[in-house]
This record gives C-alpha cells, structure tokens and sequence, in this order.
C-alpha cells in the first residue's frame, strides 16, 4: 500500500535533515545572542514601542503571547505578538526578532503586494492541504489518473505558498535591520552581527520549508506518474 511506501522516506528524509538543522542552528543563533545585552538596554517590547512610534504604525499594538519563539504580527487585528522571553529580554535577539516582525507590519501598512498575494493564498493552502492528499489517494485507489493528478495540483498549493513566503521574510528582516540602525537601537558592528546571524538563521527555516514542500510534491508526482505507467 502506496501509505507506507518507502520511496516516501527517500524523497523526504533529505528534508527532515535540512529541517533538523535548521531548526538547531535557529535555537543555537538565538540562544548565543539572547544571552547579549544590546547597548540601547531596550527589551524586546520597548524596541517595539520604540519602532512603531518612528514608523508611524498608528493603532499597531504589542501584546504578549505564551510559548517560546512565538513571535509574530497579525494583520487581522494589527497586533504584534512577543513571547516573554522576547518581549521582557534587552537581549540582542529580542530586538532582532521584534524588529523583524514590525517589518511585517510595516508591509501591511504600505499594502505590500508579496505580502498581499501569500494572504490571498491561505485559503487556498489550507484546503488544498487537506484535500489535495485526499484526491490523490481516491484517485490511485480508483484507478481515476485524472483526479490523481488534480489531487497533485491541489496539493501544489502549499509549495506555492512556500515560495511565496520568502520574499516577504527576506524583506521584514531587510526592514528591520534597517530600522535598527536608524534609530540607534543597535549601536556596534558586534551587535549587528549579531542581528544578521539571528535573522538569516530565521530566513533559513524558511528556505528549507520551500525545499521540503517541493520535495513533498515531487514524491505525489513520482507516486501518481508510476502508477500512470503501470
């Protein structure tokens, strides 16, 4: 049965390698530089405040949210969200990763388009998520060739989005390095060093997300296509 197939493990176990690694080196990157008190001495949720009032982000709110790495901006409600461990820390990391998603914010302000276009795609990669796999196991069972393949267009959806994401990753942390050192929150080349190493570590699960979405997909093509064959 194609649910227990071990051709599955050899387009994936690549993926959940580069997955692995990034994770640590994600952990490892914050860990050393949350552990480095930037000059400015503002916590994570200061550096926020401090950001939004210079970028004039009017009815942006910060507020806290449980977890650990959790950050993150929501433009439903236009409310930045900081893990305690980033809101409450004047560590180097804290003021990376809060500048970082004030990047998003800034985009949401400004409408910007990439950011806009992987909004438009949330619908779609949640329910192609669900049943792209589903169409393509009918369509297998059922001998159905067709609906195989419109179960891996469907299925599609979720690598699209991975692409789509970077750009507007690459992008907030361009923003907030920028911003960081415009407004003195980061004063020496150590310290943006540190920012640089922290965020590109982010940027990285990102990349490695777009590489296991496309390795996912090529296995449902490979899987579908033999059966083709067969």
């Amino acid at each position: 049965m194609f649910f227990f197939d071990p051709t599955y493990l050899i387009f994936m176990i690549p993926a959940f390698i580069l997955m692995g690694l990034t994770s640590w080196y994600v952990r490892h990157s914050y860990t050393k530089w949350s552990q480095v008190r930037a000059s400015s001495g503002l916590t994570g949720h200061q550096a926020a405040q401090r950001l939004i009032s210079t970028g004039s982000l009017y009815g942006v709110q910060v507020q806290g949210t449980a977890g650990d790495l959790t950050d993150h901006y929501d433009p439903r409600n236009k409310t930045l969200y900081l893990s305690n461990g980033v809101a409450n820390s004047p560590s180097v990391a804290s003021v990376a990763i809060a500048a970082h998603e004030l990047g998003h914010a800034m985009q949401d302000a400004e409408e910007y388009l990439p950011m806009k276009f992987r909004s438009a795609l949330v619908p779609v990669v949640n329910i192609g998520s669900n049943l792209g796999w589903i169409l393509i196991m009918i369509g297998l069972v059922l001998r159905f060739t067709e609906l195989a393949w419109l179960g891996v267009l469907v299925f599609a959806g979720g690598a699209l989005f991975a692409l789509a994401t970077l750009p507007v990753e690459f992008n907030a942390s361009a923003r907030a390095k920028q911003l960081l050192a415009q407004t003195g929150i980061i004063q020496t080349d150590e310290e943006m060093r540190g920012v640089n190493q922290v965020l590109n570590a982010a940027a990285l699960t990102y990349v490695a997300g777009l590489i296991t979405a496309i390795l996912q997909l090529l296995y449902y093509v490979f899987l579908v296509g033999g059966r083709r064959r067969d």
